[in-house]
């Protein structure tokens, strides 16, 4: 069976603070750990009251000191955001403190609006240096070369696997030309993923870090007792959505009972094109839902997010799909 993660924003939910989200993100990753889970990653946004990981690194280091065996990492940092030396520091930081352990995961995004883009003081017109920045990214991962004149300390000559994240065919063609691991945005943008798919695996060039592409799939996984409860913990993620369309983003809302009374079908339409890679229910629909996902897209890992206001209910989500893991890999 393919390797199952998670992908977390330390969500902020009403009628709490970042302080309880870290300690509930803390909590997941244990969790996580104990049911098998391979990587537990955390993404950079910016200004979003209801995500408190816009300082990714330093988490990742708070989530990696509270665990001893899964992997941690950025899914992913936002490179616009920062200088490659700097990033390559505080990575280098956290694979030194916690060895073969760390991933960074890296974004052409800049993970928030325009206007608080600018105010990062870094570049925003397209991330047109993208490419160049991954590039001396890596370079500063690579040993010390006689006469080198900038170095990252630490960093330098430290194995820390570096993936590319995307939803576009940028991404895809520009992993597979570095020979890089490929990490698709499908629980929130998955329109371009089966073209972006088919280019990463038939442009892939090996590298000396890896021999074969290697692509890892985000799903929305939701799963309660049955179907119905399911769905009422998935209109959490429903209304963020609607909310952030509106440009109202706010903290992560309580699920509601009729979903259909707070979205027009205009946003109904928008939301579920956007969240099209979910599955959504309980035990046996989570089960067929997971199998049938792996089945068409054929991923080499599979990284699960769930959006979910009840922090126990949440934690029973990736139980229960860590669940359906074990059954279908029993099958396989």
């Amino acid at each position: 069976m393919i390797p199952f993660s998670v992908l977390d924003l330390a969500p902020v939910t009403e009628g709490s603070d970042a302080g309880q989200a870290f300690a509930h993100s803390l909590e997941l990753a244990r969790h996580a750990e104990r049911l098998g889970y391979r990587r537990y990653w955390l993404a950079e946004h910016h200004n979003m009251p209801g995500i408190a990981s816009a300082a990714t690194a330093v988490l990742i280091g708070h989530i990696a000191g509270g665990t001893s065996t899964i992997r941690v990492g950025a899914g992913g940092i936002m490179l616009p955001n920062h200088s490659p030396l700097q990033v390559a520091e505080q990575f280098g930081t956290l694979a030194s403190l916690y060895p073969d352990r760390i991933d960074l995961g890296l974004g052409r995004a800049p993970g928030t609006d325009q206007a608080t883009a600018r105010a990062l003081r870094r570049y925003f017109d397209g991330a047109d240096s993208f490419p160049q920045d991954v590039a001396e990214l890596l370079h500063y991962f690579e040993p010390v070369q006689p006469g080198q004149a900038v170095r990252a300390v630490p960093g330098a000559g430290l194995r820390v696997p570096v993936w590319l994240l995307g939803s576009s065919l940028f991404g895809a063609r520009l992993a597979a030309q570095l020979g890089l691991p490929y990490a698709f945005a499908s629980h929130f943008a998955p329109d371009a993923m089966d073209e972006a798919l088919a280019i990463y695996r038939r442009e892939f060039r090996p590298s000396a870090a890896w021999a074969r592409p290697h692509a890892l799939l985000a799903l929305n996984v939701v799963a309660a007792a049955d179907d119905a409860q399911a769905r009422r913990l998935f209109t959490t993620q429903q209304q963020s959505f609607v909310n952030l369309r509106r440009g109202q983003p706010g903290l992560i809302p309580p699920p509601i009972d009729d979903i259909d009374a707070y979205w027009t079908p205009a946003e109904r339409s928008g939301v579920e094109r956007a969240l099209a890679c979910a599955v959504v229910g309980g035990p046996d629909t989570v089960r067929e839902g997971i199998a049938a996902f792996i089945e068409r897209h054929q991923p080499d890992e599979l990284m699960l997010t769930a959006n979910v206001y009840e922090h126990a209910a949440r934690l029973r989500s990736f139980e229960l799909a860590a669940q359906a893991r074990d059954a279908l890999a029993a099958n396989a």
